[in-house]
């Protein structure tokens, strides 16, 4: 069974790199190698533009959108070395409120940190660093800039802000205290690196690094964490594998899966339950991935660059 899912004109003069919809799925933002940002209203099956974001000297690689208690801001990367933030004043009206261009290289992906830890964001640039921007009550940002990876760093998501196990612990469901801050970052150099943050030294340490690619990691994903006592990540390589990273308790091993395809693979990104993974792959096809009551990923879906939805079983090869 096949289904089209709807498209539309973005009005982009060159490739599309990224496209977010925003907390409530009401606003599209999407970047370009055309140096622009576009931003639409999204209403059903119709999508309108509303403004276009012009600051970038080059091709913009992301877009993320901060959690509205913040207000409407967007931040953005792109390969002039630039993460811009932008924030909404007047209804369709955006101007650039901070930018940072101290990276020596192209900035590759950028994330916002879970709003309860404050307006926090972090990128990851082909310098190997990453920098952490984090807004001060009086407006102004504190910048960590630490080397990450050799060669480069590609891909960065951060942990939930939710202690693993809180549905099976009383006492961790009733705590105040957040967990520490953590992101997880992926590389040049192959490997999947954790970081944690020592709040009473205000810097950055390496907790876990996790081999398993034989290639460039292109990207990552911590999964939402709903109370469950393990935590899982996603990442995605040049060698044509996803590999998903499960640690049962804090302070275990990290287990992993692989799951074998046929091109590159160049994006992943979970379900807002973190139940089902998405697999953008090198063949032009998003695959869709589910995991068994016995702990196997099988493929549900695969949609195809024509926006035709494959609901049977289409795995370019088995998964295992």
């Amino acid at each position: 069974m096949a289904t089209t899912i709807a498209s539309f004109d973005s009005g982009h003069e060159a490739m599309i790199h990224d496209a977010q919809l925003d907390y409530y799925g009401k606003r599209l933002a999407t970047c370009s190698s055309d140096r622009t940002i576009k931003i639409f209203e999204v209403a059903g099956d119709t999508q309108t533009f509303v403004a276009q974001l012009k600051g970038h000297d080059g091709p913009v690689w992301q877009v993320a959108w901060a959690h509205p208690k913040f207000g409407n801001l967007l931040a953005s990367c792109g390969y002039d070395r630039k993460v811009i933030i932008w924030k909404e004043g007047a209804q369709h009206q955006w101007s650039k409120v901070y930018e940072y261009a101290e990276h020596e290289s192209s900035v590759n992906s950028l994330a916002w940190a879970p709003w309860e830890y404050g307006l926090i964001l972090a990128a990851a640039s082909s310098d190997g660093a990453v920098s952490v921007h984090t807004r001060r009550p009086d407006d102004t940002w504190d910048i960590k800039n630490f080397h990450a990876h050799a060669i480069g760093c590609n891909a960065i998501s951060w942990s939930p802000a939710t202690h693993p196990g809180t549905l099976t612990n009383a006492q961790l469901g009733a705590s105040s205290t957040l967990p520490p801050k953590r992101f997880v970052t992926g590389g040049c150099d192959n490997n999947i690196r954790i970081w944690k943050c020592i709040e009473a030294e205000n810097r950055w340490v390496e907790e876990d690094r996790l081999e398993g690619h034989k290639d460039w990691v292109r990207d990552v994903a911590w999964a939402p964490n709903i109370g469950m006592p393990s935590q899982t990540i996603a990442s995605c390589s040049e060698d044509r594998t996803v590999v998903i990273w499960t640690q049962e308790a804090e302070g275990s091993s990290w287990m992993h899966k692989t799951l074998p395809l046929s091109a590159p693979v160049w994006r992943v990104s979970w379900s807002i339950t973190g139940n089902i993974l998405a697999a953008s792959c090198g063949d032009n096809k998003v695959y869709l991935y589910k995991e068994t009551l016995e702990g196997n990923w099988e493929l549900i879906s695969a949609m195809n660059e024509a926006g035709v939805l494959q609901t049977e079983a289409a795995s370019p090869v088995e998964v295992k």
